[in-house]
């Protein structure tokens, strides 16, 4: 397909929006013209443009070798470095502008390592064919801002449509992670895949499994941080991409119970996610109450845990005599199934532990009826959150998925309750850093003992006391803790 004639005002338009890098890509177009190679903007930045979006990064692609690029780039920039030789792309700055060139491919791949066997092409229109995308496989000719789009891709950007340059099926073959790219961007641009594009998808699903868990780690979380992740997600479990990289999801599609005692466990996590999504940002999950502690969209860890909170249920699943179905003790395993899946996906351990704990909480407040907790137990729930209080704040009212009008403003009204109690006492007592009355050192200087095992067990006795009383003064815990060691013996 050659490249479609361009209404003037699209271009315009595109070039409006690069308007702050125009300087820079003449700048370049100009330094490797001179050297007498072709330099040209690829990819997502082009995409981007034609979008009205602000991309990241500046990807540009050259007839240039490697050690061509590299000398153009040294005398343009402050720094130049080696971004993968073999592979022919050259990194370089200049003040705060960082841009990458990578020399025309044409790449082919063994099909079972991933390690493509490199080949340098020695023009644009083939080096655009082995693009994942044709939204993707678009460019801009330097310097004169010349579009190159031989197949299609801004009428696809225009359809809101995904296709593959070659046929999907070698393109997915050249890297099965294209696939997980696809539902990428179905969650970050809206774009929908082409019905063959789905069809090689679920064909090739099981090649995903030569994939570093790395890779697909970084695509999950930029679908999960997209404008739509639910779609995106939906892609994965209909294609069988999810069998092989997330299988606790689908697994979520439990048959339902003839009398329908229990929901659709998937759909309700889909929801949930949904409705997280929708209480991030400045805006308070309560009524008529100004949030002082909002949690930022996109949140990671918010929307990880709205996705994977019941994927203890099928584990937990149990019919129960006289028709009934439960769940006993899906938040604990759960929250295990969790952090062994994050962990398989390589997930750092602080994201993975913050995910899972809140996975753990998640049903902690359906023991708060007609707000007969104790300050104690508000105590607890606050502490027990730590940090996550605000995120467990949402998760809790995301989780309310019932048609039930009554139930729901029920459940609202209750969590309402419990917020304002946890405001008070937070007010009252600083509870968000709540610690003993007596630190280490003055329970040492009471009990007349040395630094050590029985400081740390002094230490958490108060902390219970603490806990379970609020603020008693400094006299009344010394009293407290010389009658607890006494009691010891």
């Amino acid at each position: 397909m050659s490249t479609p004639a361009l209404p003037p005002e699209v271009l315009r338009a595109a070039v409006a929006q690069l308007a702050p890098v125009i300087p820079l890509l003449t700048e370049l177009g100009t330094a490797f013209a001179k050297g007498g190679h072709e330099l040209a903007l690829v990819g997502g930045p082009v995409r981007d443009a034609f979008l009205s979006r602000t991309s990241g990064d500046l990807d540009f692609t050259t007839s240039a070798a490697p050690e061509e690029s590299e000398r153009i780039l040294a005398a343009w920039g402050d720094a130049t470095w080696d971004m993968g030789r073999e592979f022919g792309t050259i990194g370089a700055r200049r003040g705060d502008m960082v841009v990458e060139v990578t020399t025309y491919r044409a790449d082919a791949y063994d099909g079972e390592t991933r390690k493509p066997v490199v080949a340098f092409g020695d023009n644009l229109e083939d080096d655009l064919v082995r693009r994942d995308f044709t939204v993707n496989a678009m460019a801009l000719r330097l310097p004169d801002l010349e579009l190159v789009d031989p197949h299609g891709g801004l009428l696809d950007l225009a359809a809101g449509r995904l296709r593959t340059p070659s046929t999907p099926e070698v393109s997915f073959t050249d890297d099965p992670l294209r696939m997980m790219r696809a539902a990428r961007f179905v969650s970050q641009l809206g774009l929908v895949p082409a019905p063959e594009v789905t069809a090689a998808m679920t064909e090739a699903a099981a090649t995903l499994d030569i994939v570093s868990a790395e890779r697909i780690r970084d695509e999950l979380v930029k679908l999960v941080l997209g404008a739509d992740p639910v779609a995106g997600l939906r892609l994965l479990v209909e294609t069988g991409l999810a069998d092989h990289m997330l299988p606790e999801l689908p697994a979520l599609r439990l048959e339902i119970d003839e009398h329908h005692r229990h929901k659709d466990v998937y759909e309700h996590s889909l929801t949930v996610l949904q409705q997280a999504i929708d209480l991030e940002g400045a805006a308070d999950p309560g009524p008529d109450r100004e949030d002082e502690h909002p949690v930022p969209g996109p949140d990671l860890v918010l929307r990880l845990a709205a996705l994977l909170h019941d994927v203890g249920k099928p584990r937990t699943r149990r019919f129960e005599p006289g028709g009934g179905v439960s769940f006993h003790h899906h938040d604990v395993v759960g929250a295990k199934l969790t952090a062994k899946r994050m962990k398989a996906l390589r997930f750092d351990k602080d994201t993975t532990k913050q995910v899972a704990r809140l996975v753990e909480l998640h049903l902690r407040f359906h023991g708060y009826r007609d707000g007969q907790w104790t300050d104690s137990a508000v105590r607890r729930y606050v502490t027990d959150a730590g940090p996550l209080l605000q995120r467990l704040h949402r998760l809790t009212r995301a989780d309310c998925t019932t048609r039930n009008q009554r139930k729901a403003a029920r459940l609202a009204r209750a969590y309402d309750d419990l917020e304002e109690r946890i405001e008070r006492l937070l007010e009252q007592e600083e509870l968000d850093a709540v610690r003993p009355e007596l630190d280490g050192n003055e329970i040492g200087a009471v009990l007349g003992i040395p630094p050590g095992p029985e400081i740390g067990q002094a230490y958490r006795y108060l902390l219970q006391v603490r806990l379970d009383e609020g603020p008693i003064g400094k006299d009344a815990a010394t009293d407290r803790l010389r009658a607890w060691w006494a009691e010891r013996g």
